[in-house]
């Protein structure tokens, strides 16, 4: 079998697992448990958790001791496993802590079928910049797959979205034991450091005024990515709730519409590498800022009849948000550190994103709704919920325009990681 199709199946499965609880779990938390918010954030803060402390020592355990493909097996086994067992929660702190077993499981998978992806290609004589991202589209499109077939199954609030992402991440284990080779490079020294080991030393970065500043930043808005995620989709399921909207398309197939989010995601890719070059970081990255604000703004006012528009746009500009964040950022971390610490830093921006950003998003955002928006019925004021995110977005942007100071050069951008 071509190795690029068989790498393809692995970056299909490895986003349908996720997908197929990610966006509806709100609804089975919110709807079919009828648990507080509180502790649904709690629930997401787990992918920060696990983005902190997992990728580090999977890092260390694939680069020293064990092939990655079988470490990327073992872990997905193990996700299942956790998976299955969800469904068995009864309580909300009994949740808690499954999902959190499958998430220190599940997270550091990512950046792990990036490894092994990379190394097979180049064992393979591929040139990795202009393979792997038809690659990793598939990875979106099976985020995609998952989506619409828990919606379409009927199952998008039901524990029948645990056994989907269960039998998918058992498929992937046992899948990835039949993959090529990949050892460990054993690039660490044995005479390394502990703080080198773990990827620690890229914290110096902070002594730079200008990279504090994106780090920190990007930390901010690490917050906002997962909030379309984590209600997203009892957002629009509640809309059923409307004897007017109750049987319109929006609330039945909810996680069809948002899935016009992940498409969008897929187109604004191509775009990164126009708008890097002609604005540069700072633009692009007030770009997506601005965006996000757009993306909570039209949740706000949208609704199926005469607002869909607002609901079919903010799905489309979320393309553009996440996309000029999270991957201009990479790359912005890739082109100004020096290739000593370049992994550590990239590290640093997922531990400080998907990490820190994540599971402070997830607490506060989880704390507030529960206190301020929730009424007393339990129903929830989606409306100034969707705008406080958008002020939250707004001022971050103001901020970031104000304070971050980037000379945007289109033919070079300079190393700053050691001034």
């Amino acid at each position: 079998m071509n190795i690029k199709f068989r790498l393809t199946i692995l970056s299909f499965l490895q986003f349908f697992i996720w997908g197929a609880w990610l966006i509806t779990v709100s609804n089975y938390w919110f709807g079919t448990k009828q648990w507080d918010g509180q502790q649904f954030g709690d629930v997401f803060g787990t992918l920060g958790i696990s983005s902190i402390i997992m990728p580090a020592l999977t890092g260390i355990i694939a680069d020293r001791w064990i092939n990655s493909e079988r470490l990327f097996g073992i872990l997905h086994i193990l996700c299942g496993l956790a998976m299955l067992y969800i469904v068995q929660a009864d309580t909300p702190d009994r949740f808690y802590w499954v999902i959190l077993v499958a998430m220190l499981c599940y997270m550091p998978t990512i950046s792990l079928s990036n490894s092994v992806g990379y190394t097979i290609l180049k064992d393979n004589g591929y040139d990795v910049v202009k393979v792997f991202p038809p690659i990793r589209v598939w990875g979106t499109i099976g985020f995609i797959a998952a989506m619409w077939f828990t919606n379409l199954t009927g199952n998008k609030s039901s524990a029948n979205m645990f056994y989907i992402s269960a039998v998918a991440s058992f498929i992937l284990g046992i899948y990835s034991f039949t993959l090529p080779k990949c050892p460990p490079p054993k690039l660490i020294s044995e005479k390394a450091g502990f703080a080198e080991k773990l990827g620690l030393n890229a914290f110096k970065l902070f002594t730079n005024y200008k990279m504090a500043l994106f780090f920190i930043f990007s930390m901010f808005l690490g917050g906002a990515l997962q909030l379309t995620n984590m209600y997203g989709d009892v957002f629009l399921s509640d809309f059923a709730k409307i004897p007017m909207y109750e049987h319109s398309f929006v609330a039945k197939y909810s996680t069809i519409i948002l899935s016009i989010s992940q498409i969008s995601e897929t187109l604004f890719i191509l775009a990164i590498p126009f708008f890097l070059k002609r604005f540069g970081i700072k633009k692009v990255m007030l770009i997506s800022m601005f965006a996000w604000v757009l993306r909570f703004g039209l949740f706000a006012y949208g609704n199926p009849a005469e607002g869909l528009w607002m609901i079919i746009l903010s799905c489309i500009v979320y393309g553009m948000a996440f996309d000029f964040f999270n991957i201009s950022g990479s790359l912005f971390v890739e082109t100004t550190t020096s290739p000593q610490i370049r992994s550590s830093a990239q590290g640093l921006f997922m531990m400080v994103t998907n990490g820190f950003g994540a599971y402070f998003g997830a607490k506060l955002s989880g704390f507030a709704i529960d206190k301020y928006f929730t009424l007393a019925d339990k129903s929830r004021d989606w409306h100034h919920i969707w705008l406080s995110f958008a002020c939250y977005a707004l001022v971050v942007a103001v901020l970031f325009g104000l304070m971050f100071r980037h000379k945007h050069d289109p033919n070079a951008i300079p190393d700053i990681s050691s001034h």
